[in-house]
């Protein structure tokens, strides 16, 4: 089964994908005039927009839900599986992934802004929506529908709830063995998992209200104490800092694992850390009460640099400068082009987080990073099942009932105790082909969108127009010649009715 997993793996990230992704960035970026520099200033403004309602969460909230997503294991575990396999060089292109990345975020999210709906109380949008409204190809739409409620409701769970229990061991050992239909698995995984299971139902029944006021409180909390640990240790060996950088970017074009390697292992990691292309962002995009579209495309955009320029540097730069680190060569396969620690350490964990963190701050920091482990992989879980919701959502104007929301849940829940007790490197290779999946059927959509209607340039040109005109900012589709964006065109026609009868 491992064996069959690792060539689907290989088949869906071939390097098709990976230069897929890089282009549609730079494509975006151009197209773009680079907003994602433009306008840093706005995305910041735009962050603590206090727009909401019954319906709609605020901007920041949504930002909360998206980076919930973004912030999590791959920027604990994964940036460490980047330089265990790819080298220090795979972390260059890690932020080169986020740089162009961030245009397609604003693209996507923008599109899931646009073409949102209203239902059941709930604003819904992704790229199910867009590829329905804008392509008007609805068998593209239930293909990503299908894909996304595979890979976020089967795949990707499992990633988490296995980097949470190899933390918890990590930091307390196994503990007693328990003999479960799993194998025998330590106890305190087993507590660690019944924690997760019990909180977890208790807020997937509460809706996308709930997800947002858990997550607002807690990603922005539990990343900042995890910046401030990586600053505390990058000042305290600030000397080294100039080497560390030399040696990222003179390694990201002669990598000691090979150019292809650091590029295949950047680009695989910063594309699931920071999920840019990937089609997740938007879902909680459309969910934002916002007065323009571009307005929330902006804010997703800046997520994608607080998740990897942030969070990630900070852990690439905490395991770089400790030396807590091995790189594996892919030629002969297992044999170590750099070890630094114990051979037996698993290279696809977060152990060279913990351990570079334990050098600096002893059991404390150790003990940190499973704790910030833990809420990272749980808050994901949870934009994992609103994704999940949402294009059951979707797929129920076709198929109606509420049996197949009930079976995600379960579902979600069930992988996530199997991914808890189950080797890193089978649970990674899965949680890629669900990205992989995912970011093949929405990077080749938003593109064709751009050949066919360009409404995320439409809607950018729009909002910088009416931000120098300095007058109030609206919405409207149909003047930008953007068809089939009739939750706009509704709430353009209330305003003006409610205006005119002021009158």
């Amino acid at each position: 089964m491992e064996a069959f997993v690792s060539t689907v793996n290989d088949i869906v990230w071939s390097n098709a994908l990976i230069y897929l992704c890089l282009g549609a960035g730079l494509f975006y970026s151009v197209l773009t005039r680079f907003a994602q520099i433009r306008h840093f200033k706005e995305m910041c403004k735009l962050l603590f927009s206090p727009n909401t309602s019954d319906t709609g969460i605020s901007s920041f909230q949504a930002l909360a839900v998206s980076l919930s997503g973004r912030v999590g294991v791959g920027n604990i575990a994964g940036v460490a599986a980047a330089i265990g396999f790819g080298g220090p060089g795979a972390i260059f292109w890690m932020w080169v992934v986020a740089f162009l990345g961030s245009s397609t975020a604003y693209a996507e999210s923008t599109l899931g802004q646009i073409y949102k709906t209203e239902e059941d109380g709930q604003y819904r949008g992704g790229p199910a929506y867009y590829f329905d409204r804008c392509l008007e190809q609805k068998w593209l739409a239930v293909l990503f529908a299908i894909a996304a409620i595979i890979a976020c409701g089967v795949f990707l769970p499992g990633v988490q709830a296995n980097a949470v229990g190899n933390a918890f061991t990590q930091v307390f050992g196994d503990g007693t063995m328990v003999t479960t239909s799993f194998g025998d698995v330590g106890s305190f995984k087993l507590v660690a998992l019944a924690i997760i299971l019990i909180v977890l139902a208790f807020i997937i029944f509460g809706g996308i209200k709930r997800i947002a006021n858990f997550t607002q409180i807690v990603v922005p909390f539990m990343a900042l104490g995890y910046i401030v640990l990586a600053l505390i240790v990058v000042f305290l060996n600030i000397d080294k800092v100039p080497g560390i950088f030399s040696l990222i970017i003179s390694d990201a074009f002669t990598a000691q694992a090979g150019f292809g390697a650091a590029i295949g292992w950047g680009v695989k990691r910063g594309i699931y850390s920071n999920e840019a292309g990937q089609g997740t962002g938007p879902h909680a995009a459309a969910a934002a009460e916002v007065d323009h579209p571009a307005q929330q495309g902006l804010v997703q955009a800046f997520s994608v640099y607080v998740d990897t320029i942030f969070v990630c540097t900070a852990t690439a730069l905490m395991i770089l400068i400790t030396q807590q680190y091995n790189v594996v060569g892919e030629l002969p396969a297992g044999q170590f082009i750099v070890q630094n620690v114990d051979a037996a350490t698993e290279v696809g964990s977060a152990a060279f987080t913990q351990m570079a963190l334990f050098s600096v701050f002893g059991g404390f920091g150790e003990a940190f990073v499973g704790i910030a482990l833990f809420f990272f992989a749980f808050t994901t879980i949870l934009a994992y099942y609103y994704i999940a919701e949402t294009n059951v959502a979707y797929l129920n104007r076709y198929f109606k009932g509420s049996i197949p929301l009930v079976i995600v849940k379960l579902v979600i829940m069930f992988m996530v105790s199997y991914g808890m007790v189950n080797s890193s490197g089978y649970i990674w290779n899965i949680g890629d082909i669900g990205v992989g999946l995912m970011a093949w059927i929405n990077i080749v959509g938003i593109l064709a969108i751009f050949f066919v209607a360009r409404p995320t340039l439409l809607c950018l040109r729009d909002y910088e127009d009416q931000k120098k005109s300095g007058g109030p900012i609206t919405f409207d589709p149909v003047k930008l010649g953007i068809k089939n964006a009739t939750f706009w065109e509704k709430r353009l026609a209330k305003h003006t009715k409610d205006a005119e009868s002021k009158d």
